[in-house]
């Protein structure tokens, strides 16, 4: 999809970043002003040099203001340094623009030797970008025990999936192949999988499957060739990208971009690299290939091809290696100025080892504002989980909470200690922490849990325990909205 806005298709964000972000981002400017494509920068500032300025978030007004115009960002790598700041800037840039999908494509490419060269290497990974454990939202339940809440949403799930099978049509792509860990959280990682069997169908041109996403990691080491696009949830899609970035040389030549239906952001995937900053070494393959993914989103469809074609003859020949290829201390590595300009004198050229590959414009997918993406017909509230934290061991626990709950609508029914039973005793051997999920249920099963018997059965609990967390046990259309404990019947 090009930009929604006419400015946007002209105008463009730049952001150089730290370390050697700048030397890539300027790198990147130069070609694309040599293809002759009549972008404005519009220069702006994030990252490391903002913390330090005493701004937490490390991205300033004036930045988003200009995202805000433009729609478009193409832009260096950023650091968060040790004592400033909270939230990595990275990071919050995608989520303020609500930029859902991480495209990360993956490709063989000429003169760059590995051990998978002539696998014909050519896949996407395409990553949920702003939910799961990314949400960042944590807690320290005790002082000891600390708390990651993973959060998928139906919602969520559908961008994600649609984008994948979207992006497969626009670059001619057979199969789209969904990677989960839902044999073992089969209520967030399951939302995945489910979702994706049932939009599936509605791209019957297009070869669906789904893989546990370990295995997904072994067949990427295996036989990689295999897979053609893999779309995933967060935490998934950052460790398998950056996998299957070192099958065809490193994070060097790993670009991607950060879609929304708004905005996008184009950033090669590697860091900041401070220890190379400044030195002219440094291979500006992934912020250059990033550049070219933004080009093709504003529609410079053939500028993008020419640069492409470019960066795969310069690698071709061979004439100019950077020292992430050939070693920084080997005497053999170009500058970085020296690749760029190579770069510049093949426009117009084409590679004679790699076929190009048809692109279309992409249609980023968009689904109902409407918060409220799953309506139930019927719900019903079980029980509550009830965490407490306690130094004593679940033969004492357990007595002791059954006598609280005496005379009340509620009985224990298990208390387990980090998902594992307990309580009652089945003879199991649990090193236990201070930190216990107190199963509690309706002695009526007809029934359904008030909110004035909840706040009763935790007032009578804090007045010899201390409770830190509360979850409510809920049926949807009669389909248990919770998970049980290893070893709970």
């Amino acid at each position: 999809m090009a930009a929604t806005q006419e400015n946007a298709s002209r105008t463009v964000t730049l952001i150089p970043g730290d370390g050697i972000g700048p030397e890539c981002i300027e790198s990147a400017r130069r070609i694309i002003d040599a293809a002759g494509v009549g972008l404005t920068w519009e220069v702006r500032h994030a990252g490391e040099s903002v913390f330090k300025q005493g701004i937490p978030s490390g991205v300033p007004q004036d930045t988003i203001d200009s995202i805000r115009r433009t729609r478009c960002v193409l832009k260096g790598p950023l650091g968060t340094p040790v004592g400033y700041g909270e939230k990595s800037a990275n990071v919050t840039l995608r989520k303020l623009f609500e930029t859902f999908g991480n495209i990360r494509p993956v490709r063989e490419l000429p003169g760059v030797k590995t051990p998978y060269s002539g696998r014909g290497i050519d896949l996407v990974v395409v990553r949920e970008n702003v939910e799961d454990l990314y949400a960042g939202i944590e807690h320290m339940q005790t002082p000891g025990v600390a708390q990651c809440l993973k959060l998928i949403s139906r919602k969520g799930c559908e961008k994600i999936v649609r984008l994948a099978f979207e992006l497969a049509r626009s670059e001619g792509r057979k199969s789209v192949a969904c990677a989960t860990k839902s044999n073992i959280m089969k209520l967030t990682e399951g939302l995945l999988k489910r979702t994706f069997e049932e939009i599936a169908k509605e791209y019957p041109d297009i070869q669906s499957w789904h893989v546990i996403v370990d295995n997904c990691a072994h067949q990427l080491v295996k036989k990689p060739e295999q897979f053609d696009v893999i779309v995933t949830t967060n935490m998934n899609g950052d460790i398998l990208s950056d996998l299957t970035s070192a099958l065809i040389g490193g994070l060097g030549f790993a670009p991607s971009a950060n879609l929304g239906n708004e905005v996008a952001i184009f950033e090669a995937v590697h860091g900041s690299a401070p220890k190379y900053a400044g030195k002219n070494v440094i291979n500006p393959t992934a912020v250059i290939g990033s550049a070219i993914m933004m080009l093709r989103y504003l529609g410079e469809l053939e500028a993008a091809r020419r640069i492409e074609n470019a960066l795969f003859v310069t690698l071709e020949e061979g004439k100019v290696k950077t020292g992430d290829v050939v070693g920084y201390d080997s005497g053999l590595a170009t500058t970085t100025t020296a690749f760029t300009d190579a770069i510049i004198s093949n426009l117009g050229r084409e590679p004679k080892t790699i076929a190009p590959r048809s692109y279309k414009q992409l249609n980023i997918p968009r689904v109902s504002a409407d918060p409220v993406s799953v309506r139930p017909q019927q719900r019903r509230v079980i029980g509550a989980d009830i965490f407490l934290e306690s130094g004593l061991l679940p033969d004492k626990l357990g007595p002791a909470l059954e006598t609280l709950a005496e005379g009340s609508s509620l009985k224990l029914k298990m208390i387990s200690n980090r998902g594992t039973q307990v309580y009652p005793d089945k003879g199991t051997l649990i090193d236990c922490v201070d930190h216990y999920r107190c199963r509690f249920v309706l002695r009526d099963a007809a029934a359904s849990l008030q909110d004035a018997d909840l706040l009763a059965l935790l007032g009578r609990l804090a007045s010899e325990h201390r409770w830190v967390h509360v979850e409510k046990l809920v049926e949807f259309d009669g389909q248990p909205g919770y998970t049980k404990a290893q070893g709970e019947d």
